[in-house]
Order: structure tokens, then C-alpha cells, then sequence
């Protein structure tokens, strides 16, 4: 516990090691100036998320483009800042934790960018955290390396990833720092300690401090990301503009403001991201009341072609390039099998998605996998060629609108037996994991991480609320939900063996899955007790 003058900064989880190296005195004093900013503005943004979303629930306040902000969509003069050093090129992405393993192999995988996810990656442990920006530390000075268990020893090679970190969301907390008492912003957190220890070494090695910013909702909180920059900047020094920040569209909400939140950041702003799993949850979250219309089928049958999330990605391409910003497509989450049949089939999956996004005018795309990398390098050097991006393919064929945007009926499709199954079984293994500490997780030959969490278990509740008929005419109900969930986790216990958390993620599957409301996992009691007690 430190005492100033005007507060008092508390680390309540063990400091140990080199974590000292990370929680300096003057690293917590930045932490605490970003934090008494922005504390009261954070809070009332996530009060009017709530509010926006209970307008939407009830269908108060229909969901469309903001009339208020039409003349910066209007508007075609403005830009965003120029593209930075180490992000012109970002034909292959690569995703996950900031384990050290992870680091060294996601850095010398051949990708352009690596995605240093402390967010849906990363089971925020307080281990997990603060190991994450000594991994990130070290890797940026050169000075990290690991060994596996057969002896095999890696280091950085000499053409490393560019790093983008990606904090938590604004709607979390960090409990093992408080100020006065109150944890601190977990997206401050991860935010503050990469760019106070890390900013100057990167523009000494020629490119800069970058992030990806997840889950906004709307402008008013890219607005709220972009005076964190300019006051994090002005505090260390650094130049103004200095930061860049990619923006995951993850949510509906955002979906309808990509303009104008590409403008409230247009001096910082580096591109956006098409998410998928949390862009489905978001469309659930928000539309689930509404019926048999906003009823999705099974999570398999919910790809980048149907209807609804093809107007999303065509928009987001045509709105970044209008702007001079980067697209970046979706997530590749296969996971290269020993059985070569399934890794054919999964590879020709894989392909023909990138081809896609490399067809709709996509700059790149993501990957989970070191494996996946020249598959997705293949297919954008193809389109391509000696370019370093597609920023010049405007797509103005695309016309979107708000109905286009919101037509979930368009997916089509239908509910079986097996994909309840599926979205149980996945949900149980993937909350047990994260519970003991890993946050990407190999599940079934895919790397899945806290989205899969939150639509494998909305899309139970949405089926259960509207009583959605499997394939062969049964209704699912709670009862019947509750059979399979009790089928699938003794099948998942005896595969697991006892050294595992599969009670808890009973008890919050059952809490966010099967009760009246639908909150996020993040939100349970069992979730609260793990995050303060993790170490």
C-alpha cells in the first residue's frame, strides 16, 4: 500500500519475483492519474449501456443509424492519421495469450501483427496478468526466450510480429489494485502498465505503442479511449498521435456507429475488426425479447455468409477504407490435427474464408494458430501482389442499411439436438479451463476463448426463452436443457478426471444459461469469488 498526498494506491494481489519490475512506484502514480480522470466518466458510460440496452430490449428506442452524427458520415473530407510504422502491412494477424510460450512463438510465426490478448484470451488471473506485461517487457527488449519441456530452446527470431496489445473492456475491473479502496479499470490497467513501461523502447525501435480496443459500444467510449491517449502521451512525454488503436466492431451497437467512432479516434486510429462470436452474443443480448425473428440456429450454421453478418463485414470494409483505415477480417480458430482428414477438410474451410475476406477488400485477417499463418499469407499475397494492403479498393457498390444489418431471420437454418449439445459441452470445458487459469483453450480442434463462453450459453437461454423446436419437433425447455446438461458434464467429468473446476462452471452455466435473466458469465457469483481469490 503506497499513501499520496490526495489518494491511496493498494496492491492487494502478491508481489513477487520481477513483478516489482512492473508494479513500480511511478508505474502506480500513472495508473492512478489515468484512473482519477476518466473514473467518473467510465462509470456513467457503462450506466447508459444498460440503459441503451434495456431502450432495445423492450423495443422503446429501435436501433438505427444516429441522426445526430449523419454529417460525420456525411462528411467525406476527413481521415484517419496516416498508417504507422510496423502496421502497413497486416496481411496475417496472429492471436492469444501473453503466456511466454505464446509470446515467442506468436512473435516468430511469420505473421505480421501479433494480438497480445490480455482480454478474451487470457483468464485474468493476477499471475496472469502481471506475468503478461513482464512477457511483453522482456519480448520488446529483445530478452525473452523458452524452453520446452524436451529441451527444445526458442528465441526471438530477426523479423519479429509487430505488437498490438489488447486490453480488457471498459466494463471490468482489476480488485487486486484499488484506489482509495475501489479497484482500478482492468482496461487502464493493461492499458497503463504496457504503454508506461513500453512506449519509449518501442519508438527506439521504430514503431510505436499500438492496441485493439474490444467490446465498445459506441462513439462515447471510443471518445472516452482517445482522451486516455492524449492524456497518457502528454504525461510521459511522448508525441502526440503516438498511439494507434484498432477497434474490435463486437457489438450491434457499434455496428451503426463505425464512422463515427473511427472520427472521435481519427488521430490514433489504425483500422477495425470484424469479431464474430461476440457480435452474434451482442446481437442476442440486445434482441432476445423479440421473438422467433431474432432466433438464431445452431452456432456452426451462423458463418460470415449468411445475410446479416455479410451487410456487417461489406459495411466495415467500405467504412475503413472510406476513411483510410485498416479492415481486418475474422478469426481462423482451427487447430492443426495429427488426423490428416480433418485437418483437409478444416484447411479447405479455412481457405475459402480468407479468400472471401481477401475478395470483399479485407487487409488482412486473424489466425489462432502458428499453423494457419501460411494459409492466410498465401491467400492475401494472391490478391495482393506487391501491395501492403487493399486501402485503395473503396467498395462503393456496397449499400447497407439498419434493416440489412438487423435481418438475424436471413440466417436461416435450424436448432438440433447436437448443437445444444455442442454449445454445453464447449461451454463447460471452456469455463473449467479458464477457471484454472487458461484462457485460450484447444476444444474439439478449435482455440476457443471467453466469446465461446458467452454465445454457446446465450443461444440456450434465447432457445429456452422462445421455446425453439429441435429438429425433430421438441421444444426446448428448461428441463430438457438441464438433461443434457447433466449428460454432458458427466461425460466431460470422466474424460477430465477430478483435477478440474467443473462445479463452478455448473453453477455458471446454470446462473447464465437457464435463469430468467442473461447476464454475462463475468457477472456470476462464482466468476466475483474466482477473480478475487485468483492468484
Amino acid at each position: 500500500m503506497v499513501d499520496r498526498l490526495n489518494y491511496r494506491i493498494e496492491v492487494t494481489g502478491p508481489v513477487e519475483g520481477r513483478s516489482a519490475e512492473i508494479l513500480t512506484p511511478a508505474a502506480l502514480d500513472f495508473l492512478a492519474k489515468l484512473d482519477n480522470t476518466f473514473a467518473g466518466r467510465r462509470r456513467e458510460l457503462l450506466d447508459a449501456r444498460r440503459v441503451r440496452r434495456e431502450e432495445l430490449q423492450s423495443g422503446e428506442k429501435p436501433l438505427g443509424f444516429l441522426p445526430e452524427t449523419r454529417r460525420i458520415r456525411d462528411d467525406e473530407s476527413w481521415h484517419v492519421a496516416p498508417t504507422a510504422p510496423g502496421l502497413e502491412d497486416r496481411r496475417v494477424e496472429i492471436t492469444g495469450p501473453t503466456d511466454r510460450k505464446m509470446t515467442v512463438n506468436a512473435l516468430n510465426s511469420g505473421a505480421k501483427v501479433w494480438l497480445a490478448d490480455f482480454e478474451d484470451a487470457t483468464s485474468p488471473t493476477w499471475h496472469n496478468v502481471i506475468d503478461g506485461q513482464l512477457n511483453l517487457f522482456d519480448a520488446i527488449r529483445r530478452n525473452i526466450d523458452f524452453t520446452t519441456e524436451a529441451g527444445k530452446h526458442y528465441t526471438i527470431g530477426d523479423d519479429p510480429a509487430t505488437i498490438v496489445a489488447r486490453p480488457r473492456g471498459w466494463h471490468l475491473v482489476e480488485k487486486h489494485i484499488r484506489i482509495d479502496g475501489r479497484p482500478v479499470s482492468a482496461s487502464l490497467v493493461d492499458f497503463g502498465l504496457f504503454f508506461f513501461h513500453n512506449a519509449r523502447q518501442l519508438l527506439a525501435r521504430g514503431v510505436g505503442p499500438y492496441f485493439y480496443l474490444p467490446k465498445l459500444e459506441n462513439h462515447l467510449e471510443a471518445r472516452l479511449w482517445n482522451d486516455v491517449f492524449l492524456l497518457a502521451q502528454r504525461e510521459l512525454g511522448v508525441p502526440r498521435g503516438t498511439i494507434r488503436a484498432t477497434v474490435l466492431i463486437e457489438t450491434i451497437t457499434a455496428a451503426f456507429e463505425m464512422d463515427e467512432i473511427l472520427y472521435e479516434l481519427r488521430e490514433h486510429a489504425a483500422g477495425l475488426n470484424a469479431g464474430r462470436w461476440d457480435y452474434i452474443f451482442s446481437m442476442i443480448k440486445n434482441f432476445a425479447a423479440h421473438g422467433a425473428d431474432f432466433v438464431l440456429p445452431d452456432r456452426a450454421q451462423v458463418t460470415m455468409t449468411v445475410p446479416f453478418m455479410r451487410a456487417y463485414t461489406e459495411l466495415l470494409v467500405q467504412t475503413c477504407h472510406k476513411r483510410g483505415a485498416h479492415a481486418i477480417g475474422g478469426m481462423a480458430a482451427f487447430i492443426p490435427s495429427k488426423d490428416p482428414e480433418i485437418n483437409a477438410t478444416a484447411l479447405e474451410k479455412v481457405r475459402a474464408d480468407k479468400e472471401r475476406e481477401a475478395g470483399d477488400g479485407f487487409d488482412g485477417s486473424w489466425v489462432a494458430h502458428p499453423g494457419l499463418v501460411p494459409v492466410c499469407r498465401e491467400v492475401f499475397d494472391s490478391v495482393l501482389g506487391g501491395w501492403p494492403n487493399q486501402l485503395g479498393k473503396l467498395r462503393d457498390d456496397v449499400e447497407v442499411t439498419a434493416e440489412d444489418l438487423l435481418d438475424v431471420a436471413s440466417a436461416g437454418g435450424e436448432v438440433t439436438e447436437a448443437g445444444v449439445r455442442a454449445n454445453i459441452n464447449v461451454a463447460l470445458r471452456y469455463v473449467d479451463a479458464w477457471l484454472r487459469g487458461t484462457g485460450a483453450a484447444a476444444i474439439h480442434n478449435l482455440m476457443e476463448d471467453a466469446a465461446t463462453a458467452e454465445i454457446a450459453r446465450c443461444q440456450i437461454w434465447q432457445w429456452i426463452r422462445n421455446g425453439t423446436k429441435l429438429e425433430d419437433g421438441t421444444a426446448l425447455t428448461r428441463e430438457l436443457a438441464v438433461e443434457f446438461l447433466d449428460d454432458e458434464l458427466a461425460s466431460v467429468r470422466a474424460e477430465l478426471g477430478e483435477s478440474n473446476r467443473l462445479g463452478d462452471a455448473y453453477e455458471i452455466f446454470t446462473e447464465t444459461a437457464l435463469g430468467e435473466k442473461l447476464p454475462s458469465f463475468l457477472t456470476t457469483g462464482a466468476y466475483a469469488r474466482y477473480l478475487t481469490d485468483a492468484r
